[in-house]
């Protein structure tokens, strides 16, 4: 019974911990600040390495990003994307101005050619210079799974295809929405030990993710500001220079009711962190790590600010103070969102893959000298989606589908390659589960599983993070050196 009473009570703390951080405005999550030393610091393998998911919330429409180009493939992708005249979703062909970008994977496939968005150009460039990579039709399975099995459900399936929420919490914590945690948070359970301040693990430049919740690291959020400091605590209060000292005591106070016990807790340990963080980053500016240009919008020609590149200006001023906060080990989300095109997909599309092309480059420029030092082989980019869409148009528009494309960017990316079989362009492929919608050839486990391997991850360690990963025979798809 005692075990029982002790467990239900650790439960009871750990959603307090929960509602406290998401209540208490300007608090940060800022848990597990225990130091353990540098010495920890010094024994991660490899050195540091950082891991950065881009999420692109809404589905990002992957026919329109990656594309085959080949005759044939050419061929049925305009009889299927052609719609009418004002509304169609199909691309302008290669060499044809505003056309299509050409790419030569080093790795061809035979008969294939390919192409990127012609919102791509920085992306194509890094792509072509081998520190960029794609991989082919990737998303949830539970198992390898054929079409003649999808469509008997002879084996498991992802619960809730199709549903934004759901997939957007598949993609990132493996379990549909209200899961608990993800596998950027489980990674950074397991790695936190090389880290002098396990509390900068795992950090959020967009908010709440639940790809970063561990089961015993909790996310550190972040602004393009840097830390978050909990509001009065420094100047003057009510008028009283000396008005925040009692503040501080109030809320960082012991107190025998639960709720406001962790409230405490909690804030006492954000204000400790935004302590130590706020001196670590390095600026933003000439002095630091370099403000973003403007990107140009490709349907009006105007310049104007990208946040996304904002976001990762702050990941890299973080990154830059990994010494000061014994860091050995990141994981980082960045996101951004409008890919649920439905509708004025091609003008909406292309200014998102816009900005995500020229934020893509500025981060891999700014790692390339990041206070003088080239470190883009320690750090990797990669993309993530609540899925692809239907290769079908629904007018001016695409709908929900299941699998799609992705790209991984870095100095450690076996790049210039697509990874895995490309698609059968055109509808009632093996491949297709209904209007284009891909089943995919490569679970997110696969995915992650790669990914973490880099990271430094031990086979049983990836066994614990990925549930599903023993599931397939192959473990690793290669595009990490």
């Amino acid at each position: 019974m005692s075990n029982k009473i002790n467990a239900s009570r650790r439960e009871f703390l750990r959603m307090s911990s929960m509602l406290s951080i998401v209540g208490a405005a300007g608090t940060p999550f800022a848990l597990n600040l225990a130091t353990l030393g540098s010495a920890a610091a010094q024994n991660a393998p490899g050195g540091y390495k950082a891991l950065v998911c881009l999420f692109m919330f809404g589905a990002n429409d992957h026919a329109n990003t990656v594309l085959a180009t080949d005759s044939t493939s050419w061929t049925q992708y305009l009889n299927v994307r052609t719609t009418n005249e004002a509304g169609s979703i199909a691309l302008p062909a290669t060499g044809v101005a505003g056309g299509v970008l050409p790419i030569t994977p080093v790795s061809s496939q035979a008969g294939r050619s390919f192409a990127l968005h012609p919102s791509l150009a920085e992306l194509k460039t890094l792509f072509d210079n081998g520190r960029a990579a794609v991989i082919s039709n990737v998303g949830p399975l539970v198992v390898p799974t054929t079409l003649a099995q999808y469509k008997a459900a002879s084996v498991p399936l992802p619960p809730k295809l199709f549903s934004h929420n759901d997939q957007q919490s598949l993609w990132q914590a493996y379990a549909p929405e209200g899961a608990a945690y993800g596998w950027g948070g489980r990674m950074g359970d397991l790695m936190a030990a090389n880290n002098a301040n396990p509390i900068f693990t795992s950090i959020s430049a967009s908010g709440n993710a639940v790809f970063l919740a561990g089961k015993t690291i909790n996310q550190y959020q972040v602004s393009a500001s840097g830390a978050v400091p909990v509001g009065a605590l420094s100047g003057t209060l009510f008028g009283a220079p000396a008005g925040s000292n009692p503040l501080k005591a109030i809320i960082t106070a012991d107190n025998v009711n639960l709720f406001q016990k962790e409230h405490a807790a909690i804030t006492s340990r954000s204000i400790s962190a935004q302590s130590l963080l706020s001196p670590s980053m390095a600026v933003a500016g000439p002095a630091g790590v370099p403000n973003p240009t403007q990107y140009t919008n490709p349907n009006t020609g105007v310049l104007a600010n990208n946040a996304l590149a904002i976001q990762l200006q702050t990941v890299a001023r973080i990154i830059a103070g990994r010494s000061a906060l014994g860091a050995q080990r990141q994981v980082f989300f960045v996101s951004m969102g409008g890919f649920d095109t439905h509708d004025f997909q091609r003008t909406t599309q292309a200014d998102l893959l816009a900005k995500l092309s020229h934020a893509i480059a500025y981060f891999d420029t700014t790692m390339g000298s990041l206070q003088g030092a080239d470190i883009r082989n320690q750090v990797t980019l990669f993309t993530a989606s609540d899925f692809g869409r239907t290769f079908t148009s629904n007018g001016d528009g695409t709908d929900h589908g299941w699998g799609s494309h992705h790209f991984i960017v870095g100095g450690a990316v076996k790049g210039n390659t697509i990874y895995g079989d490309f698609p059968v362009t055109g509808l009632k492929h093996a491949q297709d589960v209904g209007s284009g919608s891909l089943l995919p050839q490569f679970s997110v486990d696969q995915y992650g599983a790669t990914l973490a391997n880099w990271f430094g991850l031990s086979p049983t360690q990836i066994n614990d993070v990925f549930p599903n990963i023993t599931n397939f025979t192959l473990r690793n798809i290669g595009f990490m050196s």
